[in-house]
C-alpha cells in the first residue's frame, strides 16, 4: 500500500488551502472529500442566500474571491471551488466518507468504510457543517410542525405566511429573520439577551479570534467569534428592524405538538421552528487518537505572533487541524492552510531525522 506524505481530509476553504500549500513545497499529499462534487459546505446552502448575504467568502491562496452580487452562493462559490481545484491540478478524491483516522505504527490510517490510507501526517479540514446542534427541550419530539435546523434550512418561500419561531443568538439567526420578517410573522427566543455592536474593526476581529485562540490552547471546546464579538444589522435586515422582529423572548420551558409554552404558562401557536443554534466541530473520527484533553477540546499548540495560526495537535503533532478555533471562518482558513503545510513539512523533516539517527 502507498504511504502518502500527508493526507488532507475535507475540500473546502480550509482543505483547499492546505493542499495548495503542500503542493507547493513538493509534499505528496491526497485530499479526500465526503461530497459528491466540489464546494464544501456552500454547496448544501439554502436557495435564497445569495453573495450579497453571505457574511464574506476570503481569497484561496493564490486566488481572488468572488465579487458580491445577487447569485445564489451555493453555486457561485462551488464553481469558484471547482475552479481553483482544476487550475491547480490539486489531487482531491471523492466522494470519500472519513470513518476513522487510527495509529499505524509510526504511520496513521485513514479509514473510509471498506478503503484505507496510510499516512506520516493528516491535516484535518472537516469544518462543522456536517454536525448541526439541536438542544434537547421537553416535548421536542411531539411537535407537529416542521422544524429546520441552518444546515436543513428550506429558504423564505417555503416559509412565507406561517408563523415561524426562530431559536439561536448568533449571526445566522439575525440573518433568517432579517428575510422571513417581512414575508412570516416571526418570533425569536435565545437563552441569553443579545449584545449588540455599533461597527466592528480590525482590533476588535483581532480581540475576538485572540479569545477564541485562548480556548483552544488551553483545551477547551471552541467557542464561536459571534459569542465574542456580539451581534449587528447589516442593510438588508432593516426592514425586519423595522416591524420589531428583533424583539428577543427568553426561552420556552418546552415544546408542544402546536407550539410552545412559555416559563409563565402562557401558550404560543407556532408552525414551524427553525433552530439556528450551531454547529460542532466534525472530529469524531479522530477518536482514535485520542486527541481531546480532559477539558473537552482539542488543544492546538500556539503560534507567537500568529493568533490563527494554531494548528498543531498538542497531543500529536503529526495532527494539523485548520478551520477549527481560531481559524474557523473563511479567511482563518485560508490563513491556517498555510501554517498547517510548514507543520506537515517539520514533521516530515523530524521523522526523517530520527530514521537516520535509529
Amino acid at each position: 500500500m502507498e504511504i502518502w506524505d500527508s493526507i488532507v481530509v475535507g475540500a473546502g476553504q480550509a482543505g483547499l488551502g492546505a493542499s495548495y500549500h503542500l503542493r507547493r513545497r513538493g509534499i505528496e499529499h491526497l485530499v479526500l472529500d465526503g461530497n459528491p462534487a466540489p464546494g464544501g459546505a456552500w454547496q448544501h446552502r439554502w436557495d435564497s442566500l445569495t453573495m450579497d448575504d453571505v457574511h464574506g467568502v476570503a481569497d484561496l491562496p493564490d486566488a481572488v474571491a468572488p465579487d458580491r452580487s445577487e447569485r445564489r452562493a451555493n453555486e457561485v462559490v462551488p464553481g469558484y471551488f471547482a475552479d481553483y481545484e482544476r487550475l491547480h491540478d490539486l489531487p482531491v478524491l471523492r466522494p470519500v466518507r472519513v470513518d476513522r483516522v487510527e495509529p499505524d505504527g509510526d504511520l496513521l490510517r485513514v479509514r473510509a468504510g471498506d478503503r484505507s490510507w496510510r499516512t506520516r501526517t493528516l491535516v484535518n479540514a472537516t469544518g462543522t457543517w456536517t454536525r448541526p446542534f439541536v438542544p434537547h427541550y421537553p416535548g421536542i419530539e411531539t411537535f407537529a410542525g416542521e422544524q429546520f435546523h441552518t444546515a436543513s434550512y428550506p429558504g423564505r418561500e417555503h416559509l412565507r405566511g406561517r408563523r415561524v419561531l426562530v431559536v439561536g443568538g448568533g449571526a445566522s439567526a439575525v440573518q433568517f429573520i432579517g428575510e422571513l420578517a417581512p414575508i412570516a410573522d416571526t418570533l425569536w427566543v435565545t437563552r441569553r439577551p443579545p449584545v449588540w455592536r455599533e461597527d466592528f474593526d480590525a482590533a476588535a476581529g483581532l480581540r475576538a479570534v485572540t479569545a477564541v485562540e485562548e480556548r483552544v490552547r488551553r483545551g477547551l471546546p471552541p467557542a464561536s467569534v459571534v459569542s465574542v464579538t456580539g451581534l449587528a444589522l447589516r442593510p438588508q435586515e432593516q426592514e425586519a428592524a423595522e416591524l420589531g422582529a428583533y424583539d428577543r423572548h427568553p426561552m420556552f420551558a418546552r415544546i408542544e405538538p402546536r407550539g410552545v409554552r412559555w416559563a409563565d404558562g402562557a401558550f404560543e401557536p407556532v408552525d414551524v421552528i427553525v433552530w439556528a443554534t450551531g454547529f460542532r466541530p466534525a472530529v469524531d473520527h479522530l477518536a482514535p487518537l485520542a486527541l481531546r484533553s480532559p477539558e473537552g477540546g482539542i488543544a492546538l499548540e500556539p503560534v507567537p505572533g500568529k493568533v490563527q495560526g494554531a494548528t498543531t495537535a498538542v497531543r500529536d503533532p503529526r495532527i494539523q487541524l485548520v478551520g477549527y478555533g481560531p481559524s474557523a471562518s473563511t479567511i482563518g482558513a485560508s490563513r491556517a492552510g498555510r501554517q498547517a503545510a510548514l507543520a506537515v513539512e517539520r514533521a516530515l523533516r523530524d521523522a526523517a531525522g530520527v530514521e537516520r539517527a535509529g
